[in-house]
């Protein structure tokens, strides 16, 4: 039987949380409550979790400076719990290296959906289909997608979040063509931006700063007004 997948739910509002362990327990997930930051560090240390769903607002230390701290020692995936107001903290998450967002309220369908898509797209892919993708060069750096490892010109491994990963595979596939947040959205994450989402924009803020050798004059992924970005270099890939 397959191991159920761990879900540590941080939320201070008991009813939501209930709701939301609920949702994921009938999917198919386990789940670990907590209604602060302060125990995350334990858990941390000893049944890591899969995913994390960290709510922004909570009392004393707020979600941002949880995702911080996780940042520092684990790339377990993070979702967020946001409200609709609270977007400039979003955008704050995702430079923290959140993976995704879930704003409140939300349908179960919808939880379930963004969590197994996150999980789906942290997974190692040790086995690859007759002519799949495993291995992406391009201006002196080297992405295993098999092994999710990103190594840039030096031969120093640069570390990346499941969202960081799928936006650069999806440059790596789609190379010298214009790609807008929608298609960036649906080729990377498999689902629709929203109206004024700026989560695409942020990922790319973030892996510029991780590839550019220029990050205020960006040479690899450009942006092309009106229109999206591009991802310049020439690609080489080997197949499975």
């Amino acid at each position: 039987m397959m191991t159920q997948p761990h879900i540590l739910i941080v939320e201070d509002d008991a009813e939501i949380a209930q709701l939301v362990g609920a949702f994921l327990n009938r999917a198919g997930f386990r789940t670990t409550y907590l209604a602060n930051g302060r125990r995350v560090a334990d858990i941390l240390t000893g049944d890591v979790p899969d995913l994390v769903l960290l709510d922004l607002l909570l009392p004393g230390e707020d979600g941002l400076s949880i995702a911080r701290r996780i940042r520092t020692t684990h790339a377990v995936p993070i979702i967020m719990l946001t409200a609709m107001s609270e977007e400039r903290d979003r955008i704050r998450g995702l430079d923290l290296g959140a993976d995704d967002y879930i704003t409140k309220p939300f349908s179960a369908h919808e939880l379930v959906a963004r969590v197994r898509a996150v999980l789906r797209r942290s997974e190692p892919r040790p086995n690859g289909a007759a002519g799949t993708p495993v291995h992406y060069s391009f201006a002196g750096w080297a992405l295993d997608a098999r092994r999710r490892d990103l190594v840039d010109p030096s031969a120093v491994r640069v570390e990346l979040t499941s969202a960081e990963f799928e936006i650069l595979r999806t440059f790596c596939d789609h190379p010298g063509r214009v790609l807008g947040r929608d298609a960036l959205a649906k080729l990377a994450q498999g689902r629709r931006v929203e109206p004024y989402d700026r989560s695409i924009d942020t990922l790319i803020s973030r892996l510029r700063g991780k590839i550019e050798p220029e990050e205020t004059s960006p040479s690899l992924i450009k942006t092309v007004r009106h229109s999206g970005y591009v991802f310049t270099p020439t690609v080489v890939v080997t197949l499975e």
